[in-house]
């Protein structure tokens, strides 16, 4: 069977759809990051990626779902977590992972483009969502590892842990305009593991 045999819609590694999905993928990531969603075009993404008007039309339909597509991609090519042995190391090195992406030019654009679109995008703000779960979930383990550990208390919500090392950075990102370098990522990797340590982060826990 050739590689024209798959399904459509199909991702088959090496198949002509997987090449589609990749080039109009990287096109619409490129548009998001130069211009942001108001101005993303379907027929200007299938010209990036020099792919056929009606194809990208057909399968993705709407910029909202190309952008929903986008997300889901990303999130599946996304690095796995880093495991150093303690609940300060690991979420050190995910919180420089966060800057670094941030950080990039592209990155940090496309980004702040989704994350513009989410606010009045219902599928975009779904697909966004599903994106930092995947995250949070690839994540939260090292945290458990550090409860069984005796580094944080029993009850400590692994989920809330690893969202509270990459909020000051996307805050950085979106409204202060601070420096978004190795040492802010550090600041708030060692923030999220000294409350997590302090019980801050203790499901059901009323704070006073």
């Amino acid at each position: 069977m050739g590689s024209d045999g798959a399904e459509p819609g199909s991702v088959r590694p090496g198949g002509r759809t997987a090449r589609v999905r990749t080039a109009v993928l990287r096109a619409a990531g490129d548009a998001l990051a130069e211009r942001g969603f108001a101005h993303l075009d379907l027929a200007d993404i299938a010209r990036r990626a020099e792919v056929g008007k009606t194809t990208v039309y057909r399968r993705w339909g709407t910029a909202t779902g190309l952008v929903a597509d986008l997300l889901a991609d990303m999130a599946e090519q996304s690095l796995p977590r880093t495991e150093t042995g303690s609940l300060l190391g690991d979420l050190r090195a995910n919180a420089r992972l966060v800057q670094r992406t941030l950080a990039d030019p592209r990155q940090g654009a496309l980004f702040k483009a989704v994350i513009a679109a989410a606010t009045c995008e219902a599928k975009t703000a779904e697909a966004l969502h599903h994106f930092y779960d995947v995250r949070v979930t690839e994540w939260a383990p090292c945290v458990q590892q550090a409860i069984d550990r005796g580094e944080v208390p029993e009850g400590t919500d692994t989920h809330e842990v690893i969202r509270a090392v990459s909020a000051p950075l996307y805050y950085r990102l979106l409204t202060s305009g601070g420096p978004l370098d190795e040492d802010a990522a550090d600041q708030a990797a060692a923030a999220a593991a000294t409350a997590a340590a302090a019980g801050a982060y203790l499901r059901g826990k009323e704070l006073g």
